[in-house]
């Protein structure tokens, strides 16, 4: 029998000794080898202030994401068009099986840590929420850091979503994001509803990034665990925010007023994500606030899942399309 024996420090801190934890059986052959892959630490980076610096990490963190993708993120990418809406580029694309929902509209965000995966990048995140949620989708190439820290990003995307409201009815429109994007779906939702404007029908946030202070206990209980996201993001954090407080809740929505409107919301985390507190804490917050929400947690799915191509990937993708057609049939 497996034993760990922990000491408690006067203060109540747990004090553990090293221990091994194996791969579970209870995921998929693909998911077991996913959780395999060496986990790479975050190199040391350079000065917040240092931005030439920051492009080529951005510029090496993007190649990487279309080198590991290969084929099948290419031809994602290519089903999408850009435009220009509201003075941002917007990325536009359509489920790949069947005819769009008619009079609905997904506006979604894309990953990566509020500093990567933009630009042409773009195209993939809205092919993707095109096929998650069935609708016609755009895609909000929001501003990052280095040239574009806080609250660039947030006032675009409020600004994209103020032009979709000239077309679709709000009750028609779902918000959708995964992990940064979670944060700049959860943020634009509160900023635009806080400048008077309608709160969308639906949000769906996978691992959604909502507190950028990481205050939560998975943040200690991860830490290493996760093999997508193994070390704090503290760093890019305090990049994006730009000096501004990491509570203040446009920049980590967890800590927002969800009283005064939010939409019926979806919520999908994984046994081994660093963010698994984010997302519980936000369950229980808008339970709290009387929002219809739900929460799915996957057996052993570290952040943003097992790389997209395991059988719990897609399940995590029918299961949006779910919450999708029970809201609006």
């Amino acid at each position: 029998m497996h034993r760990v024996d922990a000491k408690i420090a006067a203060d109540g801190t747990l004090e553990m000794p090293a221990n091994r934890v194996a791969v579970p059986e209870t995921v998929s052959e693909i998911a077991q080898n996913f959780l395999k892959a060496p986990r790479l630490p975050f190199p040391d980076f350079p000065a917040l202030d240092n931005a030439e610096a920051w492009r080529r990490i951005v510029a090496s963190r993007d190649k990487a994401f279309l080198d590991l993708g290969g084929e099948r993120v290419q031809r994602q990418m290519q089903r999408a068009e850009k435009r220009r809406i509201a003075d941002t580029d917007v990325y536009v694309a359509e489920p790949r099986n069947g005819t769009p929902r008619a009079g609905k509209l997904c506006l979604s965000f894309h990953g990566g840590a509020l500093l990567f995966y933009g630009g042409a990048l773009t195209a993939f995140d809205a092919a993707r929420s095109a096929d998650q949620t069935g609708c016609l989708t755009w895609s909000v190439d929001y501003p990052m850091p280095p040239d574009a820290p806080y609250p660039a990003g947030l006032d675009h995307a409020v600004e994209v979503y103020r032009a979709a409201l000239k077309q679709v009815a709000p009750a028609d429109i779902i918000f959708n994001g995964v992990s940064a994007g979670g944060n700049m779906t959860a943020a634009t939702v509160l900023k635009a509803r806080d400048q008077g404007l309608a709160v969308p029908g639906l949000a769906a946030m996978r691992t959604p990034e909502l507190d950028l202070a990481e205050t939560g206990d998975s943040f200690a209980t991860h830490m290493g665990l996760d093999n997508v996201l193994p070390n704090s993001l503290m760093t890019f954090n305090k990049l994006y925010a730009n000096g501004a407080d990491l509570l203040d809740p446009y920049v980590s929505p967890l800590f927002g007023d969800f009283t005064k409107g939010f939409p019926r919301t979806w919520l999908q985390a994984g046994t081994r994500d660093l963010f698994l507190s984010n997302t519980v804490r936000m369950h229980r917050a808008l339970l709290k606030a009387g929002v219809e929400t739900e929460l799915h947690v996957w057996e052993a799915m570290p952040h943003a899942g097992f790389g997209g191509i395991a059988p719990e990937d897609r399940e995590v993708d029918a299961a949006i399309a779910d919450f999708v057609q029970r809201a609006w049939g």
